[in-house]
């Protein structure tokens, strides 16, 4: 060991004598302040990649992935199940579902709710006007009509105290969408849905493992519906899940996942054990199709990523809010020109994305995303649906007009991520690459 550090010493004290005879050097003191110069402005320079979400794949997941494998078991079976049932429990709920994603979760509680509770077409569905298009688009895709409202300035969800002005005898349900992490204000939507007899779906496919006085998202509305997309809190790359208490709406659901499928006859395991009569029914039910569905399947292996997330919930949540926390406490030094993300008191917060908005009408939302971006610091709008294209072709040009909050919003918000991956490193790179932006704004006087 002596020997090896004695090596090691010479070969610097070599660079070091190097240096000071190359650059003419008195000594070698100066040649040693020149190369610890040289190295802090390099590593100065070092850019890093930073994206709003990650893929978290540890030896947990490549076990229960390598499990599924050897099992040649592709098609829905064990994993899958436990994942369902794991789901379920760990958000107060009896049923879970696993689609493929969570904009077919959502397409799938219309659908069964718009057949059971009898729905004409032309009914309506209360969303809240900042949301990720698939929200709106799947009251649309099951010929029923949104009805946006505003959102709340501080947690960006729909604002309870304007729902109650857009019921008309036509409104069939309120979806509540819980954005960011955060959930909306569950108390009072429950409580204006009661008065006037409307069901609920929580659009949870932002929101994971958080809870509002003390209960789960996904435990108060007849439906919830989730997103494991990649970038969600826990991922399988692609995939969702559809939540209930309700056994009817349960089967209901996971016929429509199986192409309208007889609830008889879902997985191969269903035959299994059966014999004589029983056997039969099921033999003669395979391909007997009760209702126009959808292919919303995934494998086991999405079922054993899922799992393996699942179980490490905790730990990635908790990462989460730790780099959260730590953003917002070294951000907020910039509260004069940008509004950070509020935590409501009353519920926690998840963070699946970190969201900003801009606050002083100086500073250029483009000019301060081009900046982030151009230094390796992704961004993205904060869901903007009524500036949409589409939606002004549907709704009329003014549509945007007529949800002040929600323009705020589309015009001066962006989130960047704040995943479980990040290390000190890229927080401290993030909070120094939004010091420089201001500093140079400051300088300029603008």
């Amino acid at each position: 060991m002596v020997k090896i550090r004695l090596k090691v010493s010479d070969q610097f004290d070599k660079i070091v004598e190097n240096v000071r005879q190359r650059y003419n050097f008195k000594n070698k003191n100066e040649a040693l302040n020149f190369i610890v110069s040289y190295f802090s402005e390099e590593l100065s320079k070092k850019t890093f990649n930073i994206g709003v979400g990650c893929a978290d794949i540890t030896d947990l997941e490549k076990k229960y992935v390598k499990e599924v494998l050897d099992s040649e078991r592709l098609s829905y079976g064990p994993f899958l199940k436990k994942f369902e049932n794991k789901f379920a429990l760990s958000h107060q709920s009896k049923f879970a579902i696993a689609v493929n994603s969570g904009t077919d979760a959502l397409r799938i509680a219309v659908a069964c709710l718009k057949e059971t509770e009898n729905w004409d077409n032309g009914d309506e569905i209360i969303c809240p006007a900042l949301t990720f298009v698939a929200t709106s688009n799947v009251i649309i895709q099951n010929n029923l009509k949104p009805i946006f409202v505003d959102v709340e300035s501080n947690t960006y969800n729909i604002n309870p105290l304007k729902i109650e002005e857009k019921i008309t005898d036509r409104t069939r349900a309120i979806i509540a969408v819980h954005l960011f992490g955060q959930p909306a204000s569950m108390s009072e939507i429950i409580k204006i849905s009661k008065k006037y007899k409307l069901k609920v779906i929580e659009d949870s496919c932002e929101t994971m493992f958080a809870k509002y006085r003390g209960k789960s998202v996904g435990s108060f509305g007849d439906i919830s519906c989730f997103s494991t997309y990649i970038a969600h809190l826990i991922s399988t790359g692609v995939g969702g899940l559809v939540v209930t208490n309700n056994s009817k709406y349960a089967g209901v659901m996971r016929s429509l996942a199986n192409h309208g499928r007889d609830g008889i006859y879902i997985s191969i395991d269903d035959s299994k054990g059966k014999k004589g009569k029983e056997l039969m029914e099921i033999v003669q039910k395979r391909f007997s199709f009760e209702r126009i569905g959808y292919s919303s399947r995934i494998t086991e292996i999405e079922g054993a990523l899922g799992l393996a997330q699942l179980e490490r919930a905790q730990e990635i949540v908790s990462k989460r809010r730790r780099n959260s926390l730590y953003l917002i406490n070294r951000l907020k030094k910039f509260q004069e020109h940008i509004k950070l993300p509020v935590k409501m008191p009353d519920r926690e917060h998840s963070y699946m994305m970190f969201p900003i908005v801009i606050k002083n009408p100086a500073i250029s939302k483009k000019a301060l995303t081009l900046f982030l971006e151009e230094n390796g610091i992704d961004t993205r709008d904060m869901l903007p649906l009524t500036n949409q294209p589409i939606y002004k072709k549907l709704y009329g040009e003014d549509l945007e007009e007529k949800f002040k909050v929600t323009k705020w919003i589309n015009n001066n918000g962006f989130y960047i991520g704040c995943h479980q991956k990040l290390n000190k490193d890229e927080l401290d790179y993030i909070i120094g690459k939004f010091g420089e932006f201001f500093k140079e704004k400051i300088k300029n006087g603008n």
